[in-house]
């Protein structure tokens, strides 16, 4: 990306605030809550994924290019948490140009909250009009094992994302992998100067929302 192109890009992008971290942190319900107080529109990166694989090429993007050729729960089994980790096509930057795309394409009469996990603090770092943006939520571990092993006692929703591996081993894998990426997204946002709020489901959603809305320079949306 050359220089004016950069600041283009940049320009586009001074309405759009970022929650970003690790699985589990609960980043969809505080979007949702600041949708509902500041009347913001929320950027859904789970599901904008689904839309990128007509756009998705094997030579710009060959790590989500192999994994959208795989049966489900193929990824996991055979593999280390590590080997899973390095997979990641979000680990090599290959999705956060699909975000940007899909941001400039929006309207931008109010701000857009973004919704998403899979980008880095250094990928995400040269969009940003200002540091405080974005944030990135991480759980511990504790608490995303909790919220994981409710999210996949769901039989339907385990075996759509994991196929019939076993539940315990994929999960253990899946905890893992996510506490490397974990690893990366604090050793990224000290790099470039951002925030990372750690998740233990102690505080309040209200209060974190109430965190992040004075972060994000919210005002509350008039009914």
């Amino acid at each position: 990306m050359d220089r004016r192109n950069g600041e283009a890009r940049l320009d586009a992008l001074t309405h759009v605030r970022w929650i970003a971290g690790g699985t589990g942190a609960g980043k969809s319900t505080v979007a949702a809550a600041l949708a509902q107080r500041y009347g913001v529109r929320v950027y859904d990166g789970d599901r904008a994924e689904h839309r990128w694989s007509a756009r998705c090429t094997p030579d710009r993007h060959p790590h989500m290019h192999a994994a959208w050729n795989r049966p489900p729960g193929s990824m996991w089994a055979d593999r280390s948490p590590r080997e899973i980790f390095q997979a990641m096509a979000s680990l090599h930057g290959e999705t956060v140009g699909f975000v940007a795309e899909d941001l400039a394409a929006l309207p931008s009469d109010r701000i857009i909250v973004v919704d998403y996990f899979g980008v880095l603090p250094g990928h995400l770092a040269p969009l940003l009009h200002r540091s405080d943006h974005a944030a990135f939520l991480v759980p511990t571990p504790e608490f995303r094992a909790r919220v994981l092993g409710r999210r996949y006692a769901d039989p339907a929703r385990a075996r759509a994302n994991w196929g019939d591996q076993d539940l315990e081993t994929v999960l253990a894998k899946r905890l893992a992998r996510d506490t490397l990426w974990d690893d990366e997204v604090r050793l990224q946002a000290g790099t470039h100067g951002l925030e990372v709020i750690t998740i233990d489901g102690r505080t309040p959603i209200a209060d974190l929302t109430h965190r992040l809305a004075n972060r994000f320079g919210l005002e509350p949306a008039r009914r």
